[in-house]
């Protein structure tokens, strides 16, 4: 195949939807030589915050000179995003020949009596192999959707990150916040040492009863790390970080708003949390070069002067989104364009953002999920007067944009599908 075959191959495989467990993973894995077994691995879950702290801890590592292999999903423009090595998406050539190679397997599994594994199955097959092939130091692995019997739970990591739990994906994880915890906290393994950011009280029961249960070192970032914001502007924000082992002053982040500096100080305890338990040496000035090259487009990312992108795709994500916008941006009036997908909870969002905008742009995500989407125009139009739909993505953004005058704010936001779309469009990017 080459690489727009293996795109067809890859796409058609999503007719096997969401099948959970992990039979067909390790099946698959089995026959590749179990890619998994050769690699030191770092595992990240939670519901908001995966992407960026993996990006700032993959920053920090290969500013130590580390050769850091990130798996990650969705991707916003092309598929080899989800694939990276020291920052350089994996070669289309490469995506062509492993698929390649995947396939009689696939064909093979089927042949013997196995299930067909997943779209999402084979993204993680693939992306263990050609890190074990390019023998990389360390990957760090993103948890698709859950943990308990997400594929990429197959690693046996040398720690486990669960950033926060929030009411994401309830249809399949869950409807409160224990039941949503307990499937991520099974990324948790045996004598495991495991580094959380979260804060509710409900959520750290059950992740201190898993990792008690489990006999894992628990590292809980709100207690063991003060931060202290310096300064915040669209350009950027500085802070320092207090920690157990070291005090970072005047760090320098790129990635904006007050939620980042939570996942900086997440990044920054699985660095010393390496440090001290595998022998892993990383400076301060390593640390602080690392979250100041630090990139993850598409979240709070300013695209041009006055157009913000923000993919806050679930409730936790819009308060982060709103507090930046108090916090961070100064403007006139606010335009908001958005859509979501029909199983987020759009009208608790809408709650939170619609108040502060005074025009709104309801526009349609690029998904078969995307359900009702004319249904958030009847609920934005509680808060604002000004409500406009627009199903096409490049037409609802050309309208927000038309909207705007001179110093106001331009915010798109909602599903990662619709942001890839908005940013695809504006900064002229084949998606």
């Amino acid at each position: 195949m080459n690489y727009p075959e293996a795109m067809d191959y890859l796409v058609n495989l999503t007719k096997f939807g969401f099948n959970f467990g992990l039979d067909r993973i390790k099946y698959l894995l089995a026959q590749l030589g179990d890619p998994q077994n050769k690699i030191k691995t770092i595992h990240i879950g939670g519901t908001n915050g995966k992407g960026s702290t993996s990006a700032m801890l993959a920053s920090i590592l290969q500013a130590a000179e580390y050769k850091v292999g990130v798996f990650t999903s969705p991707h916003l423009h092309s598929y080899s995003e989800r694939v990276v090595i020291n920052g350089a998406q994996i070669p289309e050539v490469r995506v062509a020949e492993l698929l390649t190679r995947l396939q009689p397997i696939l064909a093979q599994m089927v042949v013997a009596g196995q299930e067909h594994p997943t779209e999402f199955e084979v993204n993680t097959a693939l992306a263990l192999l050609y890190f074990s092939e390019e023998q990389v130091d360390l990957a760090i692995i993103e948890v698709g959707l859950g943990g308990a019997i997400d594929s990429t739970n197959v690693i046996n990591p040398l720690l486990s990150v669960i950033t926060n739990v929030g009411m994401d994906h309830m249809d399949y994880l869950g409807n409160t916040l224990e039941e949503i915890t307990t499937v991520k906290a099974g990324i948790i393994k045996e004598q495991a040492i495991v580094v959380t950011a979260a804060e509710r009280p409900e959520v750290l029961e059950v992740i201190e009863a898993t990792c008690q249960a489990k006999s894992a070192r628990l590292i809980k970032v709100g207690e063991n790390y003060r931060w202290e914001s310096l300064t915040a502007t669209p350009l950027g924000q500085r802070f320092n970080l207090y920690g157990p082992q070291q005090n970072y002053c005047d760090l320098e982040l790129k990635l904006l708003g007050a939620h980042q500096l939570v996942n900086a100080a997440t990044a920054v305890a699985v660095v010393e949390a390496l440090g001290r338990f595998c022998g892993l040496e990383v400076t301060a000035e390593q640390v602080k070069l690392g979250l100041r090259q630090a990139q993850w487009p598409g979240r709070l990312e300013i695209v041009r002067p006055g157009v913000l992108l923000d993919g806050a795709h679930n409730l936790d994500g819009a308060e982060s989104l709103a507090l930046a916008l108090h916090q961070v941006f100064t403007y006139r009036k606010l335009i908001l364009c958005i859509g979501m997908l029909a199983d987020k909870e759009r009208e608790k969002v809408l709650a939170v953002l619609a108040p502060l905008a005074d025009k709104i742009v309801v526009t349609k995500p690029n998904s078969p999920r995307a359900g009702n989407w004319q249904d958030m125009a009847k609920e934005a139009a509680k808060y604002v007067s000004d409500v406009v739909l627009c199903e096409e993505i490049p037409e609802g953004v050309e309208r927000a944009l038309a909207l705007a005058e001179a110093g106001d704010l331009v915010c798109i936001t909602g599903s990662l599908y619709m942001i890839a779309a908005a940013r695809a469009h504006l900064l002229g990017i084949a998606n």
